[in-house]
């Protein structure tokens, strides 16, 4: 798509209204809307927005931003009204003198994103991004009680997600699959594979129409990662590979992975502890890392193991396209487009460095002990905000793929939001200590 096609797009739609996304460093989707008598001029010039207000763009006494859309982002919107019909396009953040922002989160990742094809690579992701459906936004009174791959009818959680599917299938986002989710009321919808910027946009999308469409059936559907004590959380599983034109370098036949796609597994496993504050950005993220619901705590890998941080898919071991490695703990409320961008930056410095990829573990971490982990040399992701945060803060890792200014906004994002955090007293500290000290 370029500037003509978006034109006359619009006026065959009779498209009335235009949307102008973009995000913020903590990944929410922000948004102007136009009239389509703007539009031309919006394609040339873009918008004037106050970057101020954004949480990490710039500071007041320089807060004149521009938001550029990009055409081959414009798509209709199917759930908007006939006579005020609207579409969107994803947006490309720039200074007054039109360079672009380099606090802008799609910048940063097209940013790395060019490092690798440098190398002549194309890097592909493809998340599992899991939900929950709730009666309202104010409570956690699921719509059923179903488990892993149920189907229960009659059960309008999963009318609702076949309903999202069919709503992102019309805005050209691919679905691989999908199916209730192993606590009440949670569900997974599976993207196929795609270059992370195109993946880094649908997954935002994913996102709003997910909760566009549960909203207009009186429900709530939220990306939260642990709502519910004693139940599984919500993970964003990223399947990941690189690509030389059409080939998979992944790929190294009979279900291995080659040596480029080892280290750059290796490189993964190395930087977990650095990026998790990335991948895992919320205090609440840290609730759902830990042992024994199906979420990884333990830095290690498999194939077949389901409790480890990484694991190497085998399903289709002769394929070449198959050839793979997910990484599992980001959860579905990370900003994806830094998420994509420190996980490529991790596997690139595992291929840069040559890191040597240890032995799989195909044992359940959960039930080992403390002695045999340790002696298997396995360590573990941080165990809340703070942690991630005192891990982040030393990174240069993180702080190369972000950017020295974007890097330190999003410290004092996660400090600010650890400090509220820690200095609440909790229900669990007045039920439990308040009687007895």
């Amino acid at each position: 798509m370029n500037k003509e096609d978006v034109l006359k797009l619009a006026e065959k739609k009779n498209i009335k209204f235009i949307q102008l996304w973009f995000t913020d460093i903590i990944g929410n989707l922000k948004s102007v809307t136009v009239p389509r008598r703007r539009l031309k001029d919006v394609l040339e010039n873009g918008a004037g927005f106050d970057g101020s207000s954004i949480e990490g763009f710039t500071r007041i006494h320089e807060s004149d931003m521009i938001a550029k859309p990009d055409p081959n982002t414009f798509v209709v919107l199917p759930w908007s009204l006939e006579d005020t019909k609207q579409a969107r396009m994803f947006c490309d953040i720039l200074l007054p003198d039109k360079t672009p922002y380099e606090g802008d989160p799609r910048y940063i990742l097209k940013k790395n994103i060019a490092e690798a094809e440098k190398l002549g690579f194309k890097y592909y992701v493809g998340p599992e991004i899991e939900y929950f459906y709730f009666e309202d936004s104010d409570s956690t009174k699921s719509l059923d009680k179903g488990g892993y791959f149920d189907l229960t009818p009659p059960d309008f959680g999963d009318e609702l997600r076949i309903k999202t599917i069919e709503v992102l299938e019309e805005m050209g986002i691919s679905i691989e699959a999908s199916h209730h989710e192993v606590a009440p009321s949670q569900h997974e919808i599976d993207l196929v594979y795609k270059e992370a910027l195109v993946m880094a946009d649908a997954a935002m999308t994913y996102k709003l129409v997910t909760k566009e469409i549960a909203q207009e059936n009186g429900v709530y559907a939220t990306f939260m990662p642990k709502p519910i004590f004693n139940k599984n959380g919500s993970g964003m599983h990223v399947h990941q590979s690189l690509f030389k034109g059409n080939k998979n370098i992944f790929f190294g036949g009979k279900g291995e992975l080659s040596k480029i796609g080892n280290e750059f597994t290796a490189g993964l496993l190395k930087h977990a502890k650095e990026i998790t504050l990335i991948t895992n950005q919320w205090v609440n993220s840290y609730k759902r890392l830990v042992a024994g619901y199906e979420a990884p705590v333990y830095i290690s890998w498999a194939k077949r193991n389901r409790s480890t941080l990484v694991r190497v898919p085998t399903y289709f071991p002769k394929e070449e396209k198959a050839a793979r490695t997910e990484y599992r703990s980001p959860d579905p409320a990370c900003n994806p487009y830094f998420v994509f961008a420190v996980m490529l930056q991790a596997g690139l410095e595992g291929m840069r460095k040559h890191y040597k990829l240890p032995p799989p573990v195909e044992k359940d971490l959960y039930t080992m002990s403390f002695a045999e982990r340790e002696k298997a040399g396995i360590s573990y992701l941080p165990e809340s905000l703070g942690e991630a945060i005192a891990h982040t803060k030393n990174s240069k890792l993180v702080r190369k793929t972000l950017g020295d200014n974007t890097f330190n906004d999003l410290l004092r994002n996660k400090k600010a939001i650890w400090e509220e955090y820690r200095s609440q007293v909790t229900q669990y500290e007045l039920e439990k200590d308040l009687p007895v000290l």
